[in-house]
């Protein structure tokens, strides 16, 4: 289905009042305190956040699944539900793709449906991580790092097609993510599987167009248990480092141990000129993949302090790449997805209250105090209103929840696509 601006409209029309009245309220007491608020919101309005294909259909876990009914069946229908998302938000004007699950036969009638819609393609995913049919070797111990060099061969040339995809497409990154690891002591050589971890990716390097980035994705523990072959930050780091200049480390919120300081992560690699892509979620326990900001919204507010620091002090980083990667087994799909782009934007616009040049001054002094009420401030303040205001401008929902919940979306969907179907994918 397509949602037109026309029904959008007349939703917002429902909220004027109340918005107006709750904008200018917002808008009196920011100007107040000296904020220019015309800078803040075209950042907010500048911001995309990539939204994964695999995340449009119900999610699952290891013991069940259960679909809520009207999931996209192929990737043209995926694309249509990321326009609706982005049609409400107007922050979600992007796909991130996973090869082989979103090979289609036409990609420039691909690439013209999602160019109909606002959406761009964002960074390309490979897969090593499954055995697909038509493979001859196995990954089940492992793809870049094993010890065989017929199966290293076979993942890298993965990549490389995944790369071919993405020129078709438009698309300026590939992200690499490896299952390869360990369940029991003796398994793996650690230093052999990630040296052949390393003549991979530098295969894979060396393929990259000019204008194209590597992310290389981390995690401590899961699918294997005893160890991962790039289980942190410090080793993406390091294998970004020996790569080259195209090469950076991604950091996926879920993808560390329990109470690790990722702000800090984040800080670390923005100031290195290193911090390359960001995966959106929450989690309780692990890589929950839970909606983001729905567990720890205040973490997600201190890893955006950073974010908003780095990305004015280190000229030397790029522009991250932003991209959600949770996964829905209770929730509607698409409004998990409108509650994670909400919480995203809710935590970056906080984050751009702060006021640094206070911060810093505070820092100075050794004013403990000071600087953590200056962050409670910027964390306490409602700003609803302001993001609303900016959707408004961009001609989308002034609350995309309660918009979607009112057009009946999914029942649409339902109506369109039926009951019974299973989006394609995973």
């Amino acid at each position: 289905m397509i949602l037109s601006a026309d029904q959008i409209a007349k939703q917002n029309l429902k909220h004027e009042t109340l918005h107006q009245n709750n904008f200018g309220f917002l808008e009196e007491k920011l100007t107040g305190e000296g904020i220019h608020l015309s800078e803040i919101m075209a950042q907010l309005a500048a911001f995309q956040v990539a939204i994964p294909s695999w995340a449009l259909g119900t999610g699952g876990t290891r013991f069940g699944r259960f679909s809520i009914g009207g999931e996209p069946i192929n990737l043209m229908q995926k694309i249509e539900d990321i326009g609706v998302l982005h049609a409400l938000t107007q922050n979600a004007g992007a796909v991130s793709l996973h090869i082989p699950w979103d090979k289609v036969d036409n990609y420039p009638e691909l690439k013209e449906k999602a160019s109909t819609l606002g959406i761009a393609f964002d960074a390309m995913n490979s897969n090593t991580f499954q055995d697909q049919k038509e493979q001859p070797y196995s990954y089940k111990f492992g793809s870049l790092c094993n010890v065989d060099p017929a199966i290293r061969q076979q993942a890298v040339n993965h990549n490389l097609e995944v790369i071919e995809i993405g020129k078709k497409l438009g698309s300026k990154s590939l992200t690499v993510w490896l299952a390869d690891g360990s369940n029991f002591p003796g398994q793996n050589n650690f230093q052999e599987v990630l040296k052949n971890t390393l003549d991979s990716l530098m295969h894979i390097y060396k393929a990259l167009p000019e204008d194209w980035k590597l992310f290389i994705e981390y995690k401590p523990y899961e699918p294997n248990f005893y160890s991962m072959v790039i289980p942190d930050w410090g080793t993406s780091f390091m294998l970004a480092n020996q790569l080259g200049p195209k090469a950076y480390t991604l950091v996926d919120l879920g993808h560390h141990l329990p109470n690790t300081n990722i702000e800090q992560i984040v800080a670390t690699l923005m100031l290195q000129g290193k911090l390359g892509g960001f995966h959106f979620n929450d989690s309780k326990y692990g890589d929950d993949d839970l909606s983001v900001g729905s567990i720890k919204p205040y973490a997600l507010f201190l890893i955006f302090n950073e974010l908003v620091y780095g990305m004015q002090e280190n000229k030397n980083n790029p522009y991250p790449a932003w991209m959600i990667d949770a996964s829905h087994n209770t929730k509607d799909p698409l409004e998990d997805l409108l509650q994670s782009v909400e919480a995203i934007l809710t935590a970056y616009a906080k984050a751009l209250l702060v006021d640094q040049k206070a911060v810093k001054k505070a820092q100075a002094s050794h004013d403990v105090v000071l600087a953590q009420e200056l962050l409670k401030k910027a964390y306490q303040t409602d700003v609803r209103p302001l993001l609303a205001e900016v959707r408004r401008l961009q001609k989308g929902a002034l609350n995309p929840l309660a918009a979607y919940r009112q057009l009946n979306i999914r029942q649409q969907l339902i109506d369109e696509r039926g009951k019974d179907t299973v989006a394609s994918g995973l």
